[in-house]
């Protein structure tokens, strides 16, 4: 642990916040991340670093680093260069004020990849063996995590800190993700007319009224959010179908079968009670939660690295869905940790204090140099 201490093993402020503020003004929905990955990926081989990269699909690639003179990693740091999209594309890119960054990405999590890259460009810069540490800058994490799932076919390793926004505080638990589509239908009929018809939407109020009852009966920690509700387009009709979408984030330790059998039920029953309605339920993404002992050896090591850093130790659990679950699912243990807070994540309000940036870089790279 002595290095981690090392004078000539510190990041430079000014370079990550340049490299952060470069990040940000680039445009990279989830998609779209094309002109994004070609500029890290020239900023880092500018920087020394083996950057290599690993083809998702014809446009887009994930950005690998291995340590030299080996593929096996200890621990690799993961972050996705993507974003949800502009709420407004005259004005999603950076600004500063009283020392805060402003714009599309900040917290989610362009200042996570920023840090990650300025660590590794530390360590790059050191005279002695690279640590067995790896970075992967993934594509896609906001809509099906591709980028992480192309990462898992090919790449293998024990511990990954995911540097979604945390504050920079340590998650060693993970909530679970539950993607749920439901279907109603109904008889279309002239909107003059409603009498005649069955109104799919009507229906659908009427199923979603009985599942939000349902979750306020749950264990606390269930996060239940109506995503999308959709139905036909216009044509002055009775709709005769609609469709909802319901995302469903449990804690680490729920039973997502039992939640999927009640809901199947909860359908049933709705379909038996409510005149004339048809309804159909599906279960898309499902990812299972976790929790990580703090008696693990990395784990350990992280917590004497905030012990050197006067950083306060209070582990809790990431209650989004993220990337993590993805490497979970491999057979990784991932520690969500990053800056920003998650409650600025997408939304228009996203900030950044360089001094929580600089924070989270020292804090990556003393981590790395503790492996």
């Amino acid at each position: 642990m002595k290095r981690i201490v090392d004078a000539s093993a510190r990041v430079q402020a000014e370079r990550l916040k340049k490299l952060f503020k470069e990040l940000v003004d680039i445009y990279s929905p989830s998609g779209k991340e094309e002109e994004i990955l070609e500029f890290a990926y020239e900023h880092l081989k500018a920087q020394g670093v083996n950057v290599s990269k690993q083809e998702v699909d014809e446009n887009r690639c994930n950005l690998i680093v291995l340590p030299e003179k080996t593929d096996e990693v200890d621990l690799c740091f993961v972050g996705h260069l993507d974003t949800v999209t502009a709420y407004d594309l005259e004005d999603f890119g950076f600004s500063e004020e009283n020392n805060t960054a402003y714009g599309l990405g900040c917290t989610d999590m362009k200042a996570g990849c920023a840090a990650m890259m300025e660590a590794f460009t530390v360590l790059a810069e050191r005279k002695e063996p690279s640590p067995a540490v790896g970075l992967a800058l993934v594509v896609g994490e906001e809509e099906d995590s591709d980028g992480a799932k192309t990462l898992m076919r090919e790449y293998s390793f024990p511990w990954a800190v995911v540097g979604e926004p945390t504050n920079l505080v340590p998650c060693l638990g993970h909530f679970g993700y539950l993607e749920v589509l439901l279907r109603t239908r109904g008889k279309r009929a002239h909107s003059s007319m409603p009498e005649l018809g069955q109104n799919a939407i009507e229906n659908m109020l009427k199923l979603l009224l009985k599942v939000t009852e349902y979750t306020t009966t749950l264990p606390h920690g269930l996060v239940y959010s109506i995503r999308q509700l959709w139905g036909p387009p216009g044509e002055f009709v009775v709709p005769d179908t609609c469709e909802a979408w319901l995302d469903l984030h449990l804690p680490p330790d729920s039973r997502i079968d039992v939640l999927k059998t009640e809901l199947e039920h909860l359908v049933e029953e709705a379909g038996a009670s409510i005149k004339s309605l048809d309804a159909y339920i599906r279960f898309e993404e499902t990812y299972s939660g976790y929790r990580i002992s703090e008696e693990r050896t990395l784990v350990r090591k992280l917590k004497k690295v905030y012990e050197l850093m006067s950083l306060p130790w209070e582990p809790r659990d990431f209650r989004s869905h993220s990337d993590g679950n993805v490497l979970w699912a491999s057979g990784v243990d991932p520690i969500i940790l990053g800056p920003g807070r998650l409650e600025e994540a997408h939304t228009p309000d996203e900030s950044m204090s360089y001094s929580q940036l600089v924070q989270a870089a020292q804090l990556y790279l003393s981590l790395a140099l503790a492996i």
